[in-house]
């Protein structure tokens, strides 16, 4: 009998994995060693995309259950009703996390649930309970509970009573999130990121109109209402004020007592030139300040950036006096969400294609393809591509604008394409994960004060307009029985965070593995 006929399945593939990775010339090595001992090693995830438990236990309806259930808004049809069940099988899930060995687990908390009507309501203790078992149930395995007080969904009933983040009222609502949860677990919770993403939520929500609550304008989207060119500026205006009044209450009232940090998030690709021209190295500059920096420039010093002023004179909100003095240093640390890179190309020079020269660009056309070359492998997302590289310029480019801050990689992540068959035995996973921490040890070397790393997912889960086709799990979720089967990634996980060799480098070591 062969003797790969003996071997465990799960085995024999992690083997043929590992030969493969040894003859491949350009794979990377990478060990938790080279990381600081104290460094945060997790994964993440958010509420609606993994909760489920739809108006159980008090809950309230939020925007995405109700843009969710809207024929046509996700793909197949799909919405958050169950999602993976987390809300009933969450106990699970952290054993599964502890079985990976990481010390830290980012998770969001649903505003529906704690406070189902905002102000408008009573705090519901169904809520407070549940997140109080989380945390719990997470600290008595040794995890550290890195939590997101609002990510992306939030009441319904506000967006109906004064138009959600589009109204200032919404600063003074999430405060009121912000301190039952700071009241409520802060005495266990010692990092909190205020919001996630402020900038992909107002494109995605307010000037593509993919996302609740599906506002948009010509020839960005074709929506019921909104305007493209001016709510995006007001959402992200608010979410700031919002996160600088949050942060000054936790700072005054909690932060001395309890100890902890907080910091915002932002989503942030790198950006490298298309051409090699002045102009294009000046989009690259001027995008990278139209995306990440909309959010982290005014939370570190005060005002959006000048790249944004100087062409967004009128449309851009300013803040006052008593704004700023608030809003500047609002942060102990700095979240990015890094995927990918794309090229850039200037539009105010040159001419693009049309839409190119919007804003939410930097008036820059971005794309992933040169001369008919892709910049990385594609993956099971438009505009995702793999490129290692592009974390180490990213977390470079970041430090070094903002006078290297403490930075968290809070989400970093890959799904397949679609057309793939098997999605356990995740190669291609394995293989992302391990040039992006590589790239990312480059840039600790270089200087970056980076504390932590998340993968986005620890299971696949609900991936807003996308329904559940996009798998970013090292866990597989069966959606028939809420089974969560683990992928080869999450074995290759385990064994990077133990600080073992993450490759066997012969083929006489592999096959040593298997006697």
């Amino acid at each position: 009998m062969p003797v790969f006929a003996i071997i465990p399945v799960s085995l024999l593939f992690l083997v043929v994995y590992l030969l493969v990775s040894s003859s491949t010339s350009n794979a990377q090595h990478v060990r938790r060693s080279e990381f600081p001992d104290n460094f945060l090693f997790g994964t993440a995830i958010s509420a609606y995309q993994v909760e489920g438990g739809y108006l159980e236990d008090g809950k309230g309806l939020s925007n995405w259950d109700v843009f969710s259930h809207i024929p046509g808004n996700i793909k197949n049809n799909e919405n958050g009703d169950i999602a993976d069940d987390s809300y009933h099988l969450f106990w699970e899930d952290a054993e599964i996390a502890h079985s990976l060995g990481v010390n830290a687990y980012r998770f969001s908390i649903s505003w529906a649930r704690i406070l189902p009507r905002g102000r408008f309501g009573e705090v519901n203790p169904g809520g407070i309970e549940f997140y109080n078992k989380v945390i719990d149930n997470l600290l008595l395995r040794g995890i550290e509970p890195f939590v997101t007080i609002h990510h992306f969904d939030h009441p319904q009933e506000l967006g109906d009573r004064f138009g959600g983040w589009l109204s200032p009222l919404m600063q003074e609502e999430f405060v009121l999130l912000a301190e039952t949860c700071f009241k409520s677990f802060g005495d266990r919770v010692k990092y909190w990121t205020t919001i996630n993403e402020p900038n992909m939520f107002a494109e995605m929500g307010y000037v593509r109109g993919d996302f609740a609550p599906a506002r948009c304008s010509q020839p960005f989207g074709n929506c019921s209402a909104g305007n493209s060119d001016k709510e995006p500026f007001i959402v992200v205006h608010n979410m700031l004020l919002a996160h600088a009044k949050a942060v000054k209450l936790y700072r005054e009232q909690f932060q001395p007592k309890q100890g902890g940090s907080i910091g915002i998030v932002a989503h942030t690709h790198m950006y490298e030139p298309l051409r090699d021209v002045e102009s294009d190295h000046q989009a690259v500059d001027r995008v990278l300040a139209f995306t990440g920096g909309w959010v982290f420039d005014p939370v570190v010093f005060g005002d959006y950036p000048p790249e944004m002023r100087q062409y967004h004179r009128s449309e851009l909100p300013w803040f006052s006096a008593e704004e700023t003095e608030y809003v500047k240093g609002s942060i102990d640390f700095i979240g990015i969400n890094h995927y990918s890179t794309l090229y850039a190309k200037d539009c105010i020079h040159s001419p693009c294609v049309s839409g190119g020269d919007h804003f939410i660009r930097g008036f820059a056309y971005t794309t992933g393809e040169r001369d008919g070359i892709l910049i990385g492998e594609p993956t099971g997302v438009q505009r995702f591509y793999v490129v290692p590289r592009g974390m180490e310029k990213i977390v470079d480019h970041v430090s070094k604008r903002y006078k290297n801050i403490p930075i968290y990689v809070t989400e970093n992540g890959y799904s397949p394409p679609l057309a793939v068959p098997n999605l356990v035995h995740d190669v291609n996973r394995i293989e992302f994960h391990k040039g992006y921490l590589a790239a990312l040890a480059r840039a600790i070397r270089k200087g970056a004060d980076v504390r932590g790393y998340f993968i986005w997912s620890l299971m696949d889960n609900f991936e807003w307009a996308g329904g559940y086709s996009s798998r970013f799990g090292l866990y597989h979720v069966d959606r028939a029985t809420m089974e969560r089967v683990p992928k080869l990634s999450a074995k290759w996980f385990r064994h990077f965070l133990a600080n073992r060799r993450t490759m066997i480098a012969t083929r006489t070591e592999a096959s040593a593995a298997v006697m």
